[in-house]
């Protein structure tokens, strides 16, 4: 197709232009910048139970090469920088949902804590958490998914004083056993061990053990999902028949985890075994169209995974609002 632009016309859209450029500051208001966020936490309803997902800051991991594996580090650059993501920079978010059932409040992970071993923007959770307007007194339960230090680092605070003093924790006991045992202190593990002693065993008199399938909150169901650690555990929540799973480490990347969820993960107790563990879990979500939260996917972490050739594609859900 041809548009005919006339001398005439160009002249006249020069003429506007040029008016426009004449008016300048004068007609257009001068706002301040604000150099502000939003807060770092986001609300929605699933059945009978409000869901605050609150965060503890982003989690840099650096350069790919060496922490995802089994595929070439060209490929897993191209699938990064394919989908508009940092090549040279992975960056994991720390997504913790608080579900109020009206009778609980029940927190599932507790992210980074005072430990800055992967960087100064981890550790806000509780700082999230008052801008949710939810007291850390008011937490009934914490549910681990596993004992690394990203997700059991806000137990206890720098001294060791628990921050939810009146909150059961529930987590596997393969897991617990696992991560503070004394004796893999001078192993490669070291630093996990550490920070697991440090935030589980001063609430150790407030631990309970959950088994693979049972129901031990009300509308609490463990999965067992072994590999990334001896007992790994994802957590399928439900209210008046709505529910979403939590999907803990299961993948850590929407992208590379998801695409080519036989890649393996540096971080993996049984890199294998968690291969396995995600595949099946995943199938069985998406065959069953079940909603995702994921605690390491972009904020907030909640949406759908869907079968996608030998992989799959994980699409978030767009926010909701409560009012």
């Amino acid at each position: 197709m041809t548009i005919d632009v006339s001398r005439r016309s160009l002249l006249a859209l020069g003429a506007g232009l040029g008016a426009s450029a004449m008016l300048g500051s004068s007609a257009m208001a001068r706002a301040p910048k604000l150099g502000t966020q939003t807060p770092y936490w986001h609300r929605f309803i699933l059945g009978e139970a409000e869901v605050t997902v609150v965060s503890d800051g982003p989690l840099p991991l650096g350069d790919p090469s060496g922490t995802f594996t089994g595929v070439p580090k060209e490929e897993v650059k191209k699938m990064l920088a394919d989908n508009f993501l940092s090549p040279d920079n992975v960056v994991l978010e720390q997504n913790s949902p608080i579900v109020n059932t009206g009778d609980k409040l029940i927190l599932f992970d507790t992210g980074m804590g005072s430990s800055k071993m992967f960087g100064a923007s981890t550790g806000r959770q509780q700082k999230s958490m008052t801008e949710a307007g939810i007291k850390p007194d008011d937490i009934d339960a914490v549910v681990c998914s596993h004992a690394h230090i990203d997700h059991i680092g806000g137990i206890v605070d720098e001294g060791g004083k628990p921050l939810f003093p009146n909150a059961q924790v529930y987590i596997a006991q393969s897991d617990f056993d696992f991560w503070t045992d004394e004796g893999k202190l001078g192993s490669a593990a070291k630093d996990f061990v550490v920070h697991a002693r440090k935030n589980l065993l001063p609430v150790r008199d407030r631990i309970k053990f959950f088994k693979d399938g049972e129901e031990f909150l009300p509308g609490v169901q463990a999965i067992a999902a072994p590999g990334h650690t001896v007992g790994h555990t994802i957590f399928m929540v439900t209210s008046a028949g709505k529910s979403f799973a939590f999907l803990g480490d299961l993948s850590h990347h929407s992208v590379l985890l998801l695409e080519k969820p036989r890649m393996e993960f540096s971080y993996d107790t049984d890199p294998k075994q968690a291969a396995e563990s995600r595949v099946k879990l995943l199938t069985m979500l998406a065959a069953n169209k079940i909603p995702v939260m994921s605690y390491h996917f972009a904020w907030p972490g909640y949406g759908h995974v869907a079968k996608a050739g030998d992989g799959f594609h994980y699409y978030p859900q767009p926010m909701q609002m409560t009012l």
